[in-house]
């Protein structure tokens, strides 16, 4: 099939490679013209601007996949490249987008009578090499007309169409959720073995760990890479981001009353590794002063 991919950033870049293997037609497009070079340099074409992109496509219906940052810049780019599209050809969102602004987007388009595919990606940097789960949302028959797009783009299994659009943002953002949840158990249960009084071998633990036991995982793979590298992980920071989807997935288990602590309390975390001295821990500090006399550390 034919595909062209805007956003060749860490992901999309690796993506168009892993098509462009499967013998797919890529045309790729990014503000960065070395980025485009690489995918041209792979055997792909390359655009200088969206219009381009969609020119450059042969196919009919023609078939776009979005691959830029959630919200303003997704939004953006859909509004722009529809410009240049024609009825009955395809948008996929395949960015991190919230699967309410995907059930927009598609609204959108159908006025102009072009289709909407949100496609959930998960793989990371990892996903050249291993593939890419991917959890899609859109009317049936487009899928499947895209099908060899997802089958080569996933491994195998890795690939299913999770409902009508906006359902594959949805089961990602939750994807994402719960990824917060594993990596701040695996977190908090190596720190207290770290603490134990016996000098553990975290790496030896991790390693074990990864055979035959039932907290087995990807995330327990990377986490005895990690500890190999550097045991004492003195190289990295205490400080962790979030993309988002965190947040949405906590927003959404309060708006639909469904009791989510792991997950909330996961994503609290990670706002706490942030805050080198935080006001309410010195709060915390300050009240049981004064009620009860105990000493606090001044800063």
């Amino acid at each position: 099939m034919e595909l062209g991919i805007i956003g060749l950033g860490r992901m999309g870049k690796n993506m168009a490679f892993r098509l462009l293997g499967g013998s797919h037609r890529v045309v790729g497009y990014d503000r960065s013209p070395d980025a485009v070079a690489e995918v041209v340099a792979k055997g792909g074409a390359g655009a200088k601007n969206l219009a381009g992109l969609v020119q450059a496509l042969q196919d009919r219906p023609r078939a776009v996949w979005c691959m830029v940052p959630s919200g303003e810049a997704t939004e953006q780019t859909i509004h722009e490249v529809a410009e240049s599209l024609s009825p009955g050809d395809i948008v996929i969102d395949g960015g991190n987008s919230h699967y309410k602004d995907s059930i927009v987007h598609a609204k959108y388009l159908a006025d102009r009578k072009i289709h909407f595919v949100d496609a959930g990606t998960s793989g990371g940097i990892w996903g050249l090499a291993e593939g890419y789960c991917l959890m899609v949302g859109g009317d049936e028959d487009i899928c499947r007309r895209l099908e060899p797009i997802f089958t080569t783009l996933a491994p195998p299994k890795g690939y299913a169409r999770v409902g009508a659009n906006g359902a594959g943002h949805l089961v990602k953002m939750i994807h994402n959720g719960v990824e917060y949840g594993m990596m701040q158990a695996y977190a908090e249960g190596f720190e207290i073995l770290k603490a134990s009084p016996y000098g553990l071998d975290l790496a030896q633990i991790a390693e074990v760990w990864r055979h035959g036991s039932v907290v087995r995982s990807w995330l327990l793979d990377l986490a005895a890479d990690a500890l190999k590298d550097d045991p004492q992980l003195s190289s990295v920071a205490d400080y962790v981001d979030d993309s988002g989807e965190g947040r949405w997935t906590v927003i959404e288990s309060v708006e639909r009353a469904v009791p989510a602590p792991v997950l909330a309390l996961a994503l609290q975390a990670r706002f706490r590794s942030r805050q080198e001295s935080s006001f309410g821990g010195r709060m915390l500090a300050a009240l049981r002063n004064k009620f009860g006399g105990h000493a606090v550390k001044h800063a």
